[in-house]
């Protein structure tokens, strides 16, 4: 059951409990509504900079009534300083070529995304996605959406192999992140930082400065990778405020 919450544009609903899937113990509610396929893009870039996240044609973020663990998080990219150690990320995958690509799925896309969910998310909500729910994640989209993909150099010309996809969102202030996976085998390159930093540069080519990163969970080592990244801001109940990563994974592990 859901309950309903009209407003002038939109209808609001509110999901039942369920368990969490970042923190044991804890259970999850969210609050959604569905964007509007006259309006989405503007629709999306407000509710994103609110604090919500895009699923298909769904803007979504958490109303858990005892917990506040969710954080939206964003990378400011006309500003962000690259740390010697991303720096060398980069450099390391420096031989990968990059190419934006309608939001269609393939094939191709899905087995790389299966490999990646068997071996990272066993367990997690989505380790069952089909083919069709696939499909649905990349092309249900009411906003501007585009994919990402990173292939290894091939010596023929040729399309080289996949080893990383990310789905991302182009917003009016940023680059939204809204899913990205990799090739497991590939553990050296940090594909899955790689794909942010990437993005940080990108909204910086682009003149955008913001890379939304969705959320960061306090208290889930599955999250704590997004504090990693400095500067980075986080929405407070005051606004989007600039905070120092070190105190924020302390904040996490204490």
């Amino acid at each position: 059951m859901t309950q309903h919450f009209p407003t002038r544009q939109l209808r609001f609903f509110l999901t039942a409990p369920s368990p969490c899937p970042y923190l044991p113990d804890r259970y999850e509610r969210k609050v959604f509504a569905h964007l509007p396929l006259t309006d989405g893009p503007s629709v999306n870039d407000s509710l994103t900079q609110m604090g919500f996240r895009r699923s298909q044609n769904i803007a979504y973020r958490p109303a858990c009534e005892s917990c506040m663990a969710c954080i939206s998080a964003r990378l400011p990219a006309a500003d962000y300083v690259f740390s010697k150690s991303e720096r060398r990320v980069l450099a390391r995958n420096e031989d990968l070529q990059r190419s934006v690509v309608e939001a269609e799925a393939t094939m191709e896309q899905f087995e790389l995304l299966r490999r990646y969910l068997v071996t990272r998310h066993v367990d997690g909500g989505m380790a069952e996605m089909s083919w069709p729910d696939y499909v649905a994640m990349v092309e249900d989209t009411a906003v501007r959406t585009h994919l990402v993909e990173y292939r290894v150099r091939s010596d023929d010309g040729g399309p080289g192999d996949l080893v990383s996809c990310a789905l991302i969102d182009l917003m009016g202030d940023g680059l939204s992140m809204v899913y990205s996976f990799y090739d497991p085998e590939q553990a050296r390159r940090s594909l899955g930082s790689f794909m942010i930093l990437d993005h940080v540069v990108q909204a910086g080519l682009l003149g955008l400065p913001h890379v939304y990163l969705g959320y960061w969970v306090r208290g889930s080592e599955k999250m704590d990778y997004k504090a990693r990244f400095s500067p980075i801001e986080l929405l407070r109940p005051d606004g989007w405020a600039r905070v120092n990563s070190r105190e924020i994974l302390n904040a996490s592990r204490g």
